[in-house]
Formats: structure tokens, C-alpha cells, sequence
């Protein structure tokens, strides 16, 4: 749920939680979350989480797919798998390197593909297939995925 707050009625509010006692923030919490909050709860990370809820609350939250991805973590971590490895964000423009037998080789990344060696590709698994002469996970090869 995102609210219309301007930037200077949110930078006041988050700057006003540290002068608050804790049955007033306590108070926030409730106002915000709409339960009580933890028992335990230290003062500190009781600031931290209303802050984040009135930016939250301000300018919008996770994307989706950060959410799901956060959950699968989360999933993971009590049923004791590996985490998922994070989602690539790797902009247009992005220029990787990758020293190869001595050659350095560079990647432009674009919208639809890569550029390398002034030839457009559709993948980093093509460029890794050009450059070694095998089949190489490209994001692996670029150094974006670690090894398994």
C-alpha cells in the first residue's frame, strides 16, 4: 500500500523516531504493522523496522520478484538447502572483462544481447563458447555466478 507522503514530511518523521520513548514507538509499531511487536524487540531494531515501514509506506516496497526470491531464501534456510543463487541485474551499457590466456576479452552488455569483438551476440554463453571452444555457462565464465 503506498501513501502520498512528501520528502520532507518523511525525512521529519524518520528523523523524530529517535527522540521517542519506547511506549510511543510501540505505538508507531502498532499504527504500521497492525499487531504488537515482538516481546523482545530491542529499541534499535524497533526504529529500524518503523522507519522502513514509513519509507515502505511512502515510496512503495519490494518488487515481486524480490519478494519471491526472499521467500525462496527463507524456505530454503528452514528446510536446510542451498540458498538460490541471486537474480542477475545486470544493466545495458555494462561493460565485463575477462582475462583468457592472457588476452583480456570485453562484453558490452546490451538490451537484447551482449556485444563482443564488435559482433552482437544473444548470450555470454555464446561469447564463453567463442572465446574457449567449449561449452562454458557464460554468467559463470564472466565471473557473475559462483562456482558449485
Amino acid at each position: 500500500m503506498k501513501r502520498s507522503m512528501d520528502a520532507g514530511r518523511l525525512a521529519s518523521e524518520l528523523a523524530g523516531l529517535s527522540g521517542l520513548d519506547r511506549t510511543a514507538l510501540v505505538e508507531q509499531w502498532r499504527s504500521l504493522y497492525g499487531t504488537e511487536p515482538p516481546a523482545y524487540i530491542s529499541r534499535s531494531l524497533l526504529i529500524r523496522a518503523i522507519a522502513y515501514r514509513l519509507q515502505e509506506n511512502a515510496l512503495g516496497g519490494l518488487k515481486p520478484s524480490t519478494r519471491r526470491f526472499l521467500a525462496q531464501v527463507a524456505e530454503n534456510a528452514s528446510t536446510g538447502r542451498q540458498a538460490p543463487a541471486s537474480p542477475s541485474t545486470i544493466k545495458p551499457g555494462t561493460q565485463l572483462l575477462r582475462e583468457w590466456h592472457g588476452v583480456t576479452h570485453e562484453v558490452i552488455v546490451r538490451e537484447d544481447g551482449v556485444t563482443y569483438a564488435g559482433k552482437n551476440y544473444r548470450s555470454l554463453s555464446e561469447v564463453a563458447r567463442t572465446i574457449t571452444g567449449a561449452r562454458w555457462s557464460g554468467p559463470r565464465f564472466f565471473g557473475l555466478k559462483g562456482a558449485t
